[in-house]
């Protein structure tokens, strides 16, 4: 069993797939842990966090270049822009001055994770080839997951540590002020739509009801991220990482109304950045009534839902070659669902 004292180095620390990053590190107990986030953290057992801009160059020589004891780099970071070409320079750019601040002071690094996901088979734009393989051909740029690699692996030559670009499918998970969490966002849809009286519908486009895709559980995505960084076989490679099961939300979505104990009816094709926009005193009754613990910016990424419920067109990856190379686990992603509600209802996240 593996009993060496690691430092991972978390890049991007409050996100869904950080969170869930750093519980199960911290849960192994071989790890010392350091989250940056704009917002920083609260700092527990073996977890510190630093508050840092990660636009900006000289914050981040001044607040991480001491961490020379980092073993492995995480990065998760992500911000968002009204383009998809504007997303290029303010990620290339977080990347470029995290590795700049600590990869020459981290003597003893030894693996970097690039978080990336489906864009790079080009997912985002249109209908793709499926199941996409990590060996699939790139698109035409800009694509910023496609930059962030192309700068690791200029970086990685003539060096020991070695890296890894993670895939997922879209991530399933409970932490809240996130701008691409969908279980919660169907949680609160549903929340809503029980507080007004009517059926659940699910809001995407008609096509997108009955294609296939799958979904990413937060906590399998830390296990294989870290099964890439510590695992021989894995070092200098990319991987679809993948629930391991496909749904159509024409099967799942009357089970998610059963949950919330709702009927369900036709879908309707609603633009959710529009339609929930005025939402927010209801919830703040919602909130006030049944103890929450969250105000509605904080539970509501509207936006990301009409993206994903926009792919009328099969949305999944070949998550194969992580098991050939011995990372076998698999999560129900039905079962994820209801698992993730109801750890929603513990944190007092939805009523």
């Amino acid at each position: 069993m593996e009993t060496t004292q690691n430092t991972a180095l978390i890049v991007g620390a409050n996100g869904v797939i950080s969170t869930n990053l750093i519980e199960y590190l911290s849960n192994l107990g071989n790890w010392d842990i350091i989250g940056l986030s704009r917002r920083g953290g609260t700092d527990h057992d073996r977890v510190r966090y630093i508050a840092v801009d990660l636009l900006d160059l000289t914050d981040c020589i001044n607040k991480l270049s001491a961490l020379t004891a980092v073993t492995h780099i995480f990065y998760a970071a992500y911000q968002d822009r009204e383009s998809w070409a504007a997303l290029v320079e303010p990620n290339l750019k977080m990347l470029v001055n995290v590795f700049t601040a600590v990869e020459p002071m981290a003597e003893a690094l030894q693996h970097v994770s690039l978080m990336q996901g489906y864009k790079v088979y080009g997912a985002h734009l249109g209908p793709f080839k499926t199941p996409a393989k990590e060996s699939d051909a790139g698109h035409m740029p800009p694509e910023f997951n496609s930059s962030q690699l192309q700068y690791l692996q200029q970086q990685q030559i003539g060096k020991q540590w070695t890296w890894s670009a993670i895939r997922p499918s879209v991530v399933g998970g409970t932490a809240p002020g996130n701008p691409m969490n969908l279980a919660l966002l169907i949680a609160v849809y549903a929340t809503i739509s029980k507080a007004l009286n009517i059926p659940l519908r699910f809001p995407g486009k008609p096509g997108a009801y009955g294609k296939l895709l799958e979904m990413t559980d937060a906590t399998l995505l830390a296990k294989a991220t870290v099964w890439a960084a510590t695992e021989p076989l894995a070092a200098n490679q990319a991987f679809n990482i993948n629930n391991g099961d496909l749904f159509r939300w024409e099967d799942l979505w009357p089970k998610i109304a059963k949950y919330f104990d709702m009927e369900v009816d036709t879908p309707i094709s609603l633009p959710l950045q529009t339609m929930m926009s005025d939402k927010a005193e209801l919830w703040e009754n919602i909130r006030t009534q049944k103890s929450l613990k969250y105000n509605y910016n904080e539970v509501s990424a509207w936006a990301f839902g009409d993206f994903v419920f926009s792919w009328d067109y099969d949305f999944f990856a070949d998550g194969t070659k992580a098991r050939r190379l011995g990372f076998h686990e698999y999560v129900d992603t039905e079962q994820m669902f209801f698992r993730l509600f109801d750890e929603m209802r513990n944190k007092q996240i939805i009523p």
